[in-house]
C-alpha cells in the first residue's frame, strides 16, 4: 500500500515540513513518486521514519542520523558500528534520565517542605530572604 505525505505525518506524529525536510536531506532513501510526482511511502518507509523520529527525540544530530543511514544502507557488515552509535545515544539518554530523576527528587522534596510549612509542622525558612517570625 502507498501512503501520502499527509498520511505518513499523521502516522508518525511529524509535521509535513519536518517530513519534507528529512526527505530533502536524504534521510528517507529511495523515496518513490506517484504519477503526479508526489512523494509516496510504503510500510518500510514508515518504519524507517518512525526510527528517525525516535533518534531525533533521543537528541541525535542530523549529521549522526545521516551517518547511521549510510551504515544501514551498507547492510549487515555495518551492524557493529551501528550498535556503537546506538549505544552512545543510549548512554546519553541514561545520563539525562539520571538528571531528570534528581530533578524530580528535588521538586518532590520542595513540595513536601512546602506542605509541612503550610501545615504548621515546621517553620518557613528561605535562602533568599530573612524569614524571622516574630
Amino acid at each position: 500500500m502507498q501512503y501520502s505525505m499527509k498520511q505518513v505525518c499523521q502516522e508518525v506524529g511529524m509535521t509535513y515540513e519536518g517530513l519534507k525536510f528529512y526527505c530533502n536531506q536524504g534521510l528517507v532513501p529511495h523515496v518513490k513518486r506517484d504519477k503526479n510526482n508526489y512523494r509516496v511511502f510504503d510500510e518500510r518507509d514508515i518504519a524507517w521514519i518512525k526510527g528517525l523520529t525516535c533518534l531525533k527525540r533521543c537528541g541525535m544530530s542530523l549529521e549522526d542520523m545521516k551517518r547511521y543511514l549510510d551504515l544501514c544502507l551498507g547492510g549487515k557488515p555495518t551492524i557493529p558500528e551501528r550498535k556503537e552509535i546506538l549505544q552512545k545515544q543510549r548512554d546519553l539518554l541514561e545520563q539525562k534520565r539520571k538528571a531528570l530523576q534528581e530533578d524530580i527528587a528535588y521538586i518532590d522534596g520542595k513540595q513536601r517542605y512546602y506542605d509541612d510549612v503550610l501545615a504548621g509542622k515546621i517553620p518557613y525558612t528561605s535562602n533568599l530572604i530573612d524569614t524571622e517570625e516574630g
